[in-house]
């Protein structure tokens, strides 16, 4: 109907279909600047934790992030690391709202939120130590996931799935048992046997079981996710590994949007009014040279 009303060519229509689908879409070139950029910070800065927690007891012994609390010195190096980490996650919160729009944003917004709740409350209450082994647990992932969307976007699918596998891997270990066993169980139950909350400290209660519950809802987020990435992995042991977890759910959301979009072309003469509106004013503004 619509090649017949604007004298165009039913390849001709679809072609200005998938142009104008595509303006939507937010360009590959861009998302792998992003990935870049984030996935050389997360590298560099996990790196730059590990080597600052060498020398630290608590790195080795969680017992040592309550002994002495809340008498906790923080060093200068200790100190920029957060500083540096603090404003990293704000940007990364802003940043959800002005990226394309994923699947997960709502999912990202709570991780975001809980992460940057955490720091601010290990900072006001001398948790800091709890609060840089968390920063350390979860850069060592996120460098992992970036790299692989960088290969998938310069077509490196191999080296993507050597990514994906690697990305899998440090999940499991860092997200899956690391974090709920060493942090989360120090932190609920070393934290009582060292007696920190005693009379002295009682104040910082409250401050304690918010802290507690923001953790649960991080590893409540690491499970939902994991799930995801089986999913993936499902497909990886199918040789169709072509994406990582979260990345997934940005082409799911694309495809979900090309679809409502789709249906929204077709729902309606009005709709298709506006589309034959359109597609005349093209053929307008390219006649007029020519004349």
């Amino acid at each position: 109907v619509l090649s017949k009303e604007t004298d165009m060519s039913i390849r001709q229509v679809e072609r200005w279909f998938r142009i104008r689908r595509n303006q939507h879409r937010t360009p590959v070139f861009k998302k792998y600047l992003d990935s870049s950029w984030r996935g050389v910070f997360y590298f560099v800065i996990f790196w730059y934790g590990l080597y600052l927690h060498l020398d630290k007891p608590w790195f080795y012994d969680t017992l040592y992030m309550w002994k002495g609390w809340p008498h906790h010195h923080v060093s200068e190096d200790i100190y920029w690391y957060y500083m540096v980490e603090g404003a990293f996650y704000i940007s990364l919160l802003f940043s959800l709202f002005t990226d394309h729009k994923r699947k997960d944003f709502s999912q990202m917004v709570i991780h975001h939120v809980a992460t940057l709740l955490l720091m601010m409350l290990s900072w006001i209450s001398n948790f800091v130590r709890v609060g840089t082994l968390v920063l350390v647990i979860h850069d060592a992932v996120d460098s992992w996931m970036e790299f692989g969307k960088v290969a998938k976007y310069l077509g490196y699918d191999r080296v993507c799935e050597v990514f994906f596998y690697i990305f899998m891997l440090v999940w499991i270990i860092t997200r899956m048992i690391i974090f709920p066993f060493r942090i989360i169980r120090s932190t609920l139950f070393e934290a009582l046997g060292e007696d920190c909350l005693n009379d002295a400290t009682v104040g910082w209660l409250t401050m304690y079981s918010v802290y507690n519950m923001l953790l649960c809802v991080l590893q409540v987020l690491h499970i939902i996710w994991f799930y995801y990435i089986c999913l993936v992995a499902k497909d990886a042991f199918k040789g169709q590994v072509q994406k990582d977890s979260r990345s997934s759910l940005e082409s799911e959301s694309e495809s979900d949007g090309e679809k409502s979009q789709g249906s929204t072309e077709n729902n309606g003469r009005s709709k298709k009014e506006q589309a034959v509106s359109s597609v005349n004013g093209v053929i307008r503004t390219r006649a007029k040279p020519a004349s």
